[in-house]
């Protein structure tokens, strides 16, 4: 492990600053952008930039290069049809954002910092003709300190010249483990590694400012870090043990002076205070934190926030620096296995503040391809998250990571957060350089993001592990991150991949059955296959089903005389079908039969696939709809010896044909419907036959016992198959009967009460193909249950 030392040594050279600015000054807003196709030599200084013809637009920061172009009329809306193929010449373009400013108002003593939210990607940072830096990583923030750069006589000019992510992929061999096709373009680039093309996201190798561009003063002193911990929670007497650490620049003079005030507050009220003289620029305190609120998951209780500052104050009370964070007091760990086997069944179990967890939530994949609109578009995702009662997010490891904004929204909202770094399906560069970059990055995202009580998991990667003969050789997932998180993070859980082949699972010959947490995409055929049924996993983490997007939604995707895809009664899709299916490149084909999954689905289903454009939809949302309902109660109704499931996945980040279950633009899909029903914190649902009898299940994810009534009936019949009382115990299931199987095809409705709450649930009953007609009708009758049971 000398090796990873070194790299320490390295990336220590870049402080990140989280204190107190007396002032931000925004740079975001109007900018130049000018553009040319990069020559063999690539332009990197503003006086090379001169030798070569470039064209100059009005930009807007944060942006992306697209939406410049488009915004100048020099490229079509890239969200309609095939129009993102319009952007494959730009790939091998180089750009350059400019702007003036002017200096400002800076006392002695105090530091002017530049601040980058996000570059994407290889840039040369020029301030007044001088070279700043050349940071080479989209997904981190960028801060330099500028002070004795800036001019005091007239404006500051600021370039940022960005070189051809495509161009540079050329500079580096990959090596026989890596792969050769799109996704692996971009491997040896610390990009999204959607950027290059996803089956669930187009091709997109943007560049921009795109996130937030700023002048951050700060002063003499100020806070570099500041970390707060629980190291452990006594529920019964509400006690909790917590140290904050923290670290601040500040000139010597300063030291012996001041006095450090360690503060906590729980709505407005100061619950905990400590003092001390500040002799030190780094400091640890330790405490016991009594009556304590403990922040828990959605239905495990309340996810309590506490104001906790840390403030350097004079002899004369006025406050010199201070750093104020949200933070929750809770203990967090995952409880896993190497493997599963029906004679050592193992676990994969999440525990939070000691209680053993059901995690019930959904994939985060990027809100938009073009990464500046983020911000603008999540308060409407993360709605739809908690409508939907999801107590657990998984950011995918395809991504970039979320901003603050997220994480604060997952923290009020009681969402714990599953983080991937930012790699994916791919086996990434071993070499020394590579494994440097990767440090610098952990690094800054955890010290960005570990004070949030939300964020329960830290995951290498996504599914680089069946990339790898033994993937506990890479240097990587097992080597360079956990060692970053055991500096920096060193009470969080971490998991080296998902799924997460360890040690033993490579012993035993790879066998998917043996995995505790595992992916569940497959043939993707009946969704009661023995693929979902029969596998022993514990944890689900992805599991998905296709469905077509609403009608209004295809309408504003394609061009007019694209919308509907059948040919003389045949499924022959066009061009733009397949591009949203989606196509990973123009000239790349694997996933031209991607749009099939509908197809095939619908027929098992159903028999029959409609060619009315309306009755397809309707068909392919309803197939869709059952899959994710089923796959949801599967996992519910064998609590705890399954733990949890994360289905595929909210919401697309572009217009396409997918599994999310609402579109990108927030057009709920039926399967959304479908999964609010059987997300609730308790739920009755019916399983499929086990020696000839359905069992009626209650579940309860919440730390309170659960009373109320069911009845059972057929939709159609009105006949009543099962009534009576149950009670579910604190965090826990019961059986609360058995219904007769019955061959008939069938949709049976479940009325159940807690409370004075009123809920509905369905079972669809027999074996397929179903008739359309049916599901219509039977449709249409839930419908107006589930409206009456709302209005009263």
């Amino acid at each position: 492990m000398k090796i990873f030392k070194l790299f320490f040594t390295i990336c220590c050279a870049s402080v990140i600053f989280a204190g107190f600015a007396q002032n931000t000054v925004s740079l975001n807003g109007k900018w130049e952008l000018s553009y040319w196709e990069q020559p063999r030599k690539p332009v990197r200084t503003p006086d090379a930039m001169q030798q070569v013809t470039f064209k100059t637009i009005p930009a807007t920061v944060p942006g992306n290069v697209e939406l410049d172009l488009q915004a100048a009329g020099i490229i079509h809306d890239p969200m309609i049809g095939n129009n993102v193929w319009e952007m494959r010449p730009y790939e091998g373009h180089q750009w350059c954002y400019s702007r003036t400013f002017p200096t400002p108002a800076v006392e002695d003593g105090q530091t002017v910092m530049l601040c980058f939210g996000g570059i994407d990607c290889l840039a040369d940072i020029w301030l007044n003709g001088k070279l700043l830096a050349s940071p080479e990583n989209m997904l981190i923030e960028h801060r330099y300190d500028v002070t004795d750069l800036l001019d005091r006589q007239k404006d500051n000019k600021l370039q940022v010249i960005i070189r051809s992510a495509v161009l540079y992929s050329q500079e580096n061999l990959r090596d026989g483990l890596g792969r050769k096709d799109v996704n692996g373009e971009g491997a040896n680039l610390r990009k999204a590694p959607h950027s290059y093309g996803w089956d669930i996201l187009p091709r997109l190798v943007s560049a921009g400012l795109w996130r937030d561009v700023s002048l951050q003063i700060m002063n003499p002193i100020y806070f570099t870090d500041v970390f707060w911990v629980t190291n452990w929670a006594d529920t019964a007497k509400k006690r909790a043990g917590m140290k904050v650490e923290y670290q601040l620049v500040l000139p010597f003079k300063e030291l012996d002076k001041h006095q450090a005030v360690v503060t906590l507050k729980r709505n407005g009220k100061v619950v905990y205070q400590h003092s001390e003289i500040l002799y030190l620029n780094m400091y640890r305190h330790s405490f016991t934190l009594e009556n304590v609120e403990l922040w828990w998951p959605r239905g495990y209780g309340d996810p309590a926030l506490y104001e906790a500052s840390v403030s350097i104050v004079d002899k004369q009370g006025k406050t010199l620096a201070r750093d104020v964070k949200n933070i929750g007091v809770r203990t967090m760990t995952l409880m896993h296995t190497e493997i599963t086997t029906p004679e050592k069944p193992g676990e994969f179990c999440f525990k939070v503040n000691g209680e053993k967890i059901f995690v019930k939530g959904t994939n985060w994949v990027p809100v938009d391809a073009l990464h500046s609109r983020d911000a603008a578009l999540l308060n409407g995702v993360m709605d739809m998250a908690v409508d939907l009662n999801c107590n657990m997010i998984r950011c995918w490891g395809g991504n970039v990571y979320e901003d603050h904004a997220f994480f604060d929204l997952c923290d009020r909202n009681g969402i714990m957060v599953w983080q991937d770094f930012s790699m994916a399906c791919d086996a990434y560069p071993q070499s020394p350089e590579f494994i440097a970059k990767i440090y610098e990055e952990v690094r800054s995202v955890v010290l960005k993001l570990r004070n949030h009580p939300g964020l329960i998991l830290w995951s290498g990667n996504n599914e680089n592990d069946g990339k790898f003969g033994d993937p506990n050789r890479d240097l990587i997932s097992r080597g360079v991150i956990p060692e970053a998180i055991s500096a920096w993070d060193p009470t969080r859980s971490y998991l080296p991949s998902s799924p997460w082949y360890s040690p033993e699972f490579v012993k035993n010959g790879r066998n998917g059955k043996l995995l505790p947490e595992h992916h569940l995409w497959g043939p993707r055929g009946y969704y009661k296959d023995p693929f979902y049924t029969d596998l022993q996993c514990h944890f689900v983490s992805e599991i998905g089903y296709h469905g077509c997007p609403n009608r209004e939604t295809l309408e504003k995707m394609f061009d007019k005389d694209f919308v509907y895809p059948w040919k003389k009664g045949t499924f022959e899709w066009n061009d733009q079908w397949q591009t949203k299916a989606s196509k990973e490149h123009l000239y790349s084909h694997g996933t031209d039969d991607r749009n099939d999954l509908m197809i095939n689905q619908v027929k098992v289903v159903f028999g029959d696939v409609p060619t009315d454009l309306d009755r397809f939809i309707f068909a392919s949302q309803s197939v869709q709809a059952e899959a994710m309902k089923f796959f949801v109660e599967l996992w519910r109704m064998d609590k705890f010896r399954k733990t949890g499931i994360l289905w595929w996945n909210l919401r697309d980040g572009w217009p396409m044909i997918s599994d999310a279950v609402t579109d990108y633009y927030n057009s709920k899909k039926l399967a959304y419907y479908y999964i609010k029903q059987v997300q609730q914190n308790a739920c009755v649902m019916i399983g499929d036959a086990n020696e000839s009898k359905h069992p009626v299940i209650a579940v309860n994810d919440t730390r309170e016992e659960k009373q109320g009534t069911v009845t059972v009936r057929d939709l159609d019949t009105k006949e009543v198959l099962l009534s009576g009382k149950f009670v579910i115990p604190v965090n826990g299931k019961t059986e609360i009967g058995s219904i007769p199987e019955s061959g008939k095809h069938a949709m049976w409705v479940i009325e159940y009460t807690l409370g004075n709450e009123k809920f509905t649930n369905h079972y669809l009953n027999g074996t397929p193909p179903f008739k359309l007609a049916d599901y219509e009708r039977w449709y249409k009758k839930i419908y107006q249950v589930n409206k009456w049971i709302k209005n009263n």
